[in-house]
């Protein structure tokens, strides 16, 4: 049975000061079964129209950045989407316009090897595999199984799949046997002929070819200096924000752009998961690792920060340790709600303007910047904690050399509320005053 039946053919109150430690604290850690034969891995990016089917009965509803995927979660982008999704190795797969895939298998063996097995039932997909696990993609009636490292481009139609190879070697099995395409090798199945395939020396570019490269570049050089993580969301702490060795709490990581009075669950969602109720959603762009894992501290003298660690298990709702403000008030997950929740104002808070125009405040914590879209967070984190905002220049993500659009992709915003976007030159604005530099900087 062909992979693209799947979808069918439309894409259409105050807490008390106290002491909490990993083990008891205001969050609880996911339940056992969650540490042991499932995983979760993230939606890393959101652009334009994005819909996911979480198993909750309600069919597909819009996605949106740092939301956990699980196994038997489906993903569709419509014309205006795009999306990536990031394995725990730091592994990727992105979609473009108008493709739809299922996660049939994210698991783990009796011996902590990791399983993923995708289908893709239309549409454009690249994955560039770092090689940890065993991945699985079916097309059509093609299967590609990998256990090294590889990159490769899918094209998949009602008549033809195209499989393009940028990095290593791939074998795809189908019905008219099996096919190696090496580097920069191109594969054509017919499929209105039993799959057969026609190989192909000259590689033929796609447009959102350099949106790929430029992603890959983009988690390459901001995961590279991170040394006390790796795997997904890592490239994002880099670029949103650094690391600060703090006398007696260890290296503790913090955003840019916090500001006196923000706290990291001021804006997000609640999202509800079959068999795990309702999971915390960060707004933030870096919001992913420091949510899922560790514990968030309210250090004096720098405000809050992350402290890395319990990297063994999850946590569906992000944990806390350590006395905390006295005015502090913990986020509660709702009972009975499968529909999303939105916390606080949801979606982006630093944008004031137009397209031509938006504004970085302090408190914004890194919130509708785009990934990529500003040369020198640090240096624009330092101009913001001296003048208190900063008015920038929308470009796209990844800077001019993106086809992106200046207006980021998709957290549910309320009404009137408008969308994020990228920016890369500043000049002082007049706006709020005070605050402070954050990322250790003080």
């Amino acid at each position: 049975m062909s992979h693209s039946s799947l979808f069918g053919r439309s894409f259409g109150s105050r807490p008390a000061l106290v002491l909490l430690t990993a083990m008891a604290c205001a969050f609880f850690s996911l339940p056992a079964l969650a540490g042991s034969q499932a995983r979760i891995v993230r939606l890393s990016d959101v652009q334009g129209s994005v819909e996911i089917d979480k198993n909750t009965g309600l069919g597909f509803e819009s996605a949106f950045l740092n939301l956990p995927i699980m196994q038997g979660v489906q993903l569709r982008t419509r014309s205006s989407g795009r999306v990536e999704i990031e394995f725990e190795d730091g592994s990727t797969m992105r979609l473009g316009p108008n493709t739809a895939v299922e996660f049939s298998t994210l698991g783990l063996t009796d011996a902590g090897q990791q399983i993923s097995v995708v289908n893709l039932a239309g549409g454009l997909a690249y994955l560039n595999w770092l090689g940890k696990g065993d991945f699985t993609l079916n097309f059509s009636r093609e299967k590609v199984a990998l256990d090294h490292p590889a990159h490769f481009r899918v094209q998949l139609s009602s008549d033809v799949a195209r499989f393009a190879v940028f990095k290593g070697e791939v074998e795809v099995e189908g019905p008219s046997g099996k096919v190696t395409v090496s580097k920069k090798q191109m594969a054509d199945f017919d499929l209105r002929d039993e799959d057969r395939f026609t190989l192909a020396k000259v590689f033929e570019e796609e447009p959102l070819d350099n949106w790929d490269k430029e992603s890959i570049q983009y988690h390459e050089q901001y995961a590279r200096n991170n040394a006390p993580v790796n795997g997904f969301g890592a490239s994002d702490l880099g670029y949103y924000g650094n690391y600060t060795s703090v006398p007696g709490y260890g290296m503790m990581w913090q955003p840019f752009f916090t500001g006196v009075g923000w706290d990291p669950f001021m804006d997000g969602a609640w999202s509800w998961y079959p068999g795990y109720g309702s999971m915390f959603v960060s707004a933030y762009p870096w919001g992913w690792l420091p949510y899922r894992y560790g514990n968030w501290m309210f250090i004096p003298g720098f405000g809050w920060m992350w402290q890395p660690g319990g990297f063994g298990t999850w946590n569906a709702l992000p944990r806390t340790a350590g006395v905390l403000p006295p005015t502090f008030h913990a986020p509660v997950a709702p009972t009975g709600v499968v529909k999303t929740v939105v916390v606080g104002k949801g979606g982006p808070v630093l944008s004031s303007g137009s397209a031509f125009r938006t504004v970085v405040r302090n408190g914004s914590a890194g919130m509708g910047i785009a990934r990529g879209s500003v040369d020198n967070l640090r240096g624009l984190n330092h101009q913001v904690a001296k003048s208190g905002a900063v008015e920038l220049h929308p470009t796209g993500q990844f800077g001019a050399t993106s086809s992106r659009s200046s207006f980021g992709g998709g957290f549910p915003a309320r009404e009137g509320q408008s969308s994020a976007m990228g920016s890369t030159v500043g000049h002082p604005s007049g706006g709020s005053s005070g605050g402070h530099a954050s990322g250790g900087h003080h």
